[in-house]
């Protein structure tokens, strides 16, 4: 094996302004080279999947109910080819409601109009996550259910689903572990009507969380990426 070349994770965005975040980060510096496609802007996703070592589709302003729009369709009929090929899969909101759908959940907008965005705690199933952060950072309007088979690894007030595990190397997270203060910034700013919508934070709430939970949602993002890969 030539050790010069550093093992790959596959990153799928969904715009193309999306920014792997604080997720690229910590994976840069486990010594992991990172390959970004997005299809929406037309980027191919890969028929042969052996020179990856996890997949990360992160989230995006799309509903993972739009089989209107090609790359969703595209995404939906290509996940199950990852879980396939056995390689570690990682879901973040869009991402984790497409591999809901793909295992037969229904993915839909809360029944009462809600959404969540900001920071909301969760609770964290024991077994999942000795040292979980106090918050979790959330941009969302719809919830997925717990695929048959599925593990809850973390539970919510307004969206129940916030974290499952299928399998050993499958995971589907509601919530943005790779926010940073730049995303941050960018969403407010170009997405600031979601800041109306029922359950919003105010943007100056959303920075005061940050600079509260930013430390501890680092390090239990390192902590799960760890465990991720070891899958």
């Amino acid at each position: 094996m030539d050790h010069s070349v550093r093992p790959l994770v596959l990153l799928i965005t969904h715009q193309a302004t999306s920014d792997p975040g604080q997720v690229g980060e910590l994976l840069r510096a486990k010594g992991l080279g990172l390959e970004t496609r997005c299809p929406a802007i037309g980027d191919p996703l890969p028929t042969d999947l052996h020179p990856y070592a996890g997949v990360v589709v992160f989230g995006g302003p799309m509903s993972s109910n739009d089989e209107h729009l090609d790359f969703i369709r595209a995404e939906l009929a290509w996940i199950p080819r990852v879980l396939a090929a056995e390689r570690p899969f990682l879901g973040i909101c869009l991402g984790a409601q497409l591999l809901a759908r793909v295992l037969g959940a229904r993915v839909a907008p809360h029944p009462e109009g809600m959404t969540e965005i900001g920071y909301f705690p969760v609770r964290f199933d024991a077994r999942a996550e000795a040292e979980p952060p106090h918050a979790v950072f959330q941009w969302h309007k719809e919830g997925f259910e717990l695929p048959v088979g599925a593990v809850q690894l973390a539970a919510g007030e307004t969206f129940l689903n916030q974290a499952f595990q299928y399998g050993d190397r499958t995971v589907g997270l509601q919530f943005h572990p790779e926010v940073t203060v730049a995303i941050l910034e960018r969403w407010t700013t170009v997405a600031a009507e979601a800041l109306r919508w029922p359950g919003a934070q105010p943007r100056e709430d959303l920075f005061r969380h940050y600079a509260n939970h930013h430390r501890s949602g680092r390090a239990w993002t390192n902590r799960f990426l760890d465990r991720w890969l070891a899958a």
